[in-house]
């Protein structure tokens, strides 16, 4: 992966921090995407006095030509990094995804159950949608050097004149290492451990419903909740139902947290 820090970001593509209470909640934005989607909800979360990161991972946030230099390997180990760092300073730590967050967030439980104290998903993308990837993954390098991209689907939100900030264009090469992830996070769900809150939209024009079939179907041993959304549509974090999303995790958090200051702001 080569490095980003001299592009431009997008505006709103800034990373978050807020330094708060012994309980810490790391957020994992989407694929294309950036922070600009899950800014709103991290400020809650702090403005509760929660300690928060909001990571921007490699390549997102500044251009599609920039991320087809990424994959999954560099956005996990982007996301664990955080982790780590935050289960250093806080006594516990919450996890929380939109979209192929999703998948790094149920990963990062996999790998670190004893630092991950639960997770939140907003529509998580956790199996193909599209069956051109199960070609195109074998033969990664040739199809982006016949394919750079394709159109992209951003911005996927009910509200008039919401955008995600996300690319309108998908790197070939990028897309290309999702089915691992996606794979990865499948073959551990029966281990998966702890509580975890998902949110679906009942209109979601991203990630259809099978993602968290799957997850119901093979976590077996975790305490599963889902939640219906019906008035928003993929990025529900930027749409009518993100109140509900922000308070419903806030409650999640203090429900679920065995910090006696975490749980008690």
């Amino acid at each position: 992966m080569r490095p980003t820090s001299a592009i431009p970001l997008i505006p709103g593509a800034e990373p978050f921090s807020h330094s708060g209470s012994s309980t810490g909640v790391l957020l994992c934005h989407g694929f294309t995407g950036s922070p600009h989607s899950m800014r709103p909800w991290a400020e809650h979360l702090a403005e509760a006095g929660l300690t928060v990161e909001l990571p921007r991972l490699p390549g997102h946030g500044t251009t599609w030509q920039d991320m087809a230099a990424t994959g999954t390997d560099d956005w996990y180990a982007a996301v664990e990094a955080a982790l780590l760092d935050l289960a250093e300073r806080c006594d516990e730590v919450f996890v929380m995804g939109l979209s192929m967050g999703g998948a790094l967030t149920l990963r990062l439980l996999q790998d670190h159950p004893d630092l991950v104290s639960g997770v939140v998903l907003v529509n998580p993308s956790l199996a193909m949608e599209d069956r051109r990837l199960a070609f195109i993954e074998p033969f990664r390098s040739v199809a982006a050097r016949l394919l750079p991209s394709t159109p992209g689907i951003s911005s996927d939100v009910s509200l008039e004149r919401v955008s995600e900030g996300g690319y309108d264009r998908i790197p070939t090469a990028s897309a290309a290492t999702l089915p691992k992830l996606w794979r990865t996070v499948q073959e551990g769900m029966s281990g998966l451990r702890g509580p975890i809150l998902a949110y679906r939209s009942t209109q979601d024009h991203v990630v259809g419903p099978n993602s968290l079939r799957i997850l119901a179907r093979r976590a077996v041993d975790a305490r599963l909740t889902i939640h219906l959304l019906h008035d928003s549509y993929h990025v529900a974090t930027l749409d009518h139902d993100a109140a509900t999303i922000f308070e419903g995790s806030l409650a999640f958090v203090r429900e679920h947290s065995r910090s006696e200051e975490g749980a008690d702001r």
